[in-house]
């Protein structure tokens, strides 16, 4: 029986989703409601790629060799420490007569669903990549199932830089949900606070993206936090955010001072996009009570965001971006045409991989 949500393509352990599984059947032949993609470019997650180059003193050699045997030996990329991968692009190749994902042959697509639950043959070595940059240029074939999400690439914009933008694409798309909400709640309130908002990483993929949201949706002020010069200038220049703070997102005291004395008050909410573990306790502190913290990193601790929430008594909302909200894909593209700022941003970090 073929399971809309894959249970069919788990092979050990049996009964657990796909995402949980250790191994996936990757035979390429596909059920009705199954599409087979033939892929082009792996993007993998931050946290993931962070976590390998640093292992391997950023040998591109051997991060593309651990790269190989985790794909090979797991059926899908699923970093064993982080437990994160990332997602794709390629060329639909077969749609089952009862997919309901609406894709045909031929079309190119980016899938807006992660690697660690899509099963995937890599069938050229990664001969073209170096093993040091988060983009795989690769041949081989995914598969995706019922419940899958994808997006077919838009003519306008470089391939590349359509698969940057979709990998992140959850952040906008939450931060302008919970920004609206509050904006929305002080004016039926007559409250003239203006909502504050900080994005720590706010130079990155989706710390840009968030910040240009969260102004869209009405926040006040906000702040992008960046850990170093180069950086701050960057996302100065960009004029994404109302003030750049520099602090290291790992130090609580000097991340919810930076925040604070930009703000002049604590964040009413506040978006972590960082890669790196150990922001948790310091985003909580940053943010003013009844307010909301929203992790978008696959490095955090969501053990240490609820502890540390608690042994300061903060009386937070804390929210895992899951990477999914219902018109993701489309808002994430419109700010990237709509916003310069942060456009440029995404064309300096390609140029620069």
């Amino acid at each position: 029986m073929t399971s809309p949500v894959g249970l069919h393509r788990v092979v050990e352990p049996a009964g657990v989703l796909p995402q949980a599984a250790w191994r996936l059947d990757t035979r390429p032949e596909i059920a009705p409601n199954e599409v087979r993609i033939r892929v082009e470019r792996l993007n993998l997650d931050a946290a993931s790629f962070r976590q390998l180059s640093e292992k391997h003193g950023g040998d591109g050699d051997a991060v593309r060799a651990e790269v190989l045997d985790i794909i090979s030996t797991r059926g899908k990329m699923q970093n064993p420490v982080t437990g994160s991968g990332g997602m794709l692009i390629g060329t639909v190749e077969e749609a089952g007569r009862r997919s309901p994902l609406g894709l045909k042959a031929g079309e190119r697509v980016a899938t807006l669903v992660s690697l660690t639950l899509t099963p995937l043959v890599v069938t050229d070595g990664l001969a073209g990549w170096d093993g040091r940059s988060e983009q795989v240029p690769c041949e081989g074939w995914a598969i995706l199932f019922a419940r899958s999400v994808a997006a077919v690439l838009p003519a306008d914009l470089d391939p590349q830089l359509s698969l940057a933008v979709l990998d992140v694409c959850g952040a906008p798309a939450l931060t302008s949900r919970v920004v609206s909400r509050y904006v929305a709640e002080r004016a039926a309130e007559g409250d003239a606070r203006p909502v504050t908002v900080a994005v720590v990483g706010g130079a990155g993929k989706s710390g840009s993206l968030s910040l240009a949201a969260a102004r869209r949706a009405g926040a006040g002020r906000t702040v992008g936090v960046v850990p170093v010069v180069a950086e701050r200038d960057a996302l100065v220049a960009a004029g994404v955010a109302d003030v750049v703070a520099l602090a290291d997102a790992r130090d609580p005291v000097a991340l919810s001072t930076a925040v604070t004395s930009a703000l002049a008050v604590p964040a009413d909410v506040t978006v972590v996009c960082v890669d790196v573990p150990g922001c948790e306790h310091g985003a909580v502190l940053a943010t003013a009570d009844g307010g909301t913290v929203i992790f978008f990193s696959m490095a955090t601790s969501f053990a240490a965001a609820a502890l540390g929430a608690e042994g300061l008594a903060a009386d937070v909302t804390m929210l895992v971006g899951n990477g999914y909200v219902p018109g993701h894909a489309e808002l994430a593209l419109g700010l990237l045409r709509g916003e310069p700022g942060v456009r440029g941003l995404f064309e300096a970090r390609l140029a620069a991989d």
